[in-house]
């Protein structure tokens, strides 16, 4: 193990001690409901998804329910989301390939993830981590970049360089826990504005910006 190896499973070690019960923050009941949701989170908090979800996913559970409808249908459910006519475009066409290419099941692998609408590695990640249980990558979002950075895990600046970096660092078992940590320490700490990175063991030990 490299030195910053071992710093970076010691700033782990610590994370997972302040936030044990660290998780997704999106409600979902099956892989299809998570993955819906991540498409629908691009650039809108998970507050708003998680608000306009109920509805959307009562009226159509299953790909077969939400393909077989217009996206005109879908925008009303979620139009409480910004950039909701895409995103219903994203998720029509994504319930259409699932339906008629992966009979109907969401695929539980990288390539074929990737051939939906409206899904790029970020949200891949997602919902192989969270829904299969798969470490394939590190989800960097807007919290994993900045911490990454702050925590000197990175000087990469590019989502996919910084997850490289981040892959290099920590076991693969750990990969999927490890963005929920750096997220919910990223909302509740060492935020964008307003950072209370002071007050914090964490910071003071691991953080660059913090004396």
């Amino acid at each position: 193990m490299t030195k910053k190896q071992q710093r970076a499973a010691e700033l782990y070690k610590a994370l997972i001690t302040q936030y044990p019960d660290a998780h997704c923050a999106l409600h979902y009941n099956n892989p299809f409901e998570l993955l819906v949701a991540t498409i629908l989170s691009a650039q809108a908090t998970d507050v708003g998804v998680n608000k306009a979800t109920p509805a959307l996913f009562k009226k159509h559970p299953t790909p077969q329910s939400m393909a077989s409808v217009t996206t005109e249908e879908l925008e009303p459910l979620i139009s409480t989301i910004g950039l909701f006519r895409n995103k219903a475009k994203s998720i029509h066409a994504s319930a259409t390939m699932i339906e008629n290419d992966f009979g109907g099941v969401v695929p539980a692998n990288m390539k074929d993830l990737l051939k939906l609408r409206g899904v790029a590695r970020k949200t891949a990640n997602v919902v192989l981590g969270n829904a299969f249980g798969k470490n394939e990558g590190v989800v960097v979002d807007t919290h994993v970049g900045r911490l990454a950075g702050r925590f000197g895990l990175t000087k990469e600046t590019k989502p996919e360089k910084i997850e490289k970096d981040l892959m290099k660092l920590f076991p693969q078992d750990d990969w999927t826990m490890l963005s929920h940590l750096l997220v919910r320490h990223g909302r509740e700490v060492c935020k964008k504005r307003g950072a209370l990175c002071d007050s914090s063991e964490i910071c003071q030990a691991f953080c660059s910006n913090v004396s």
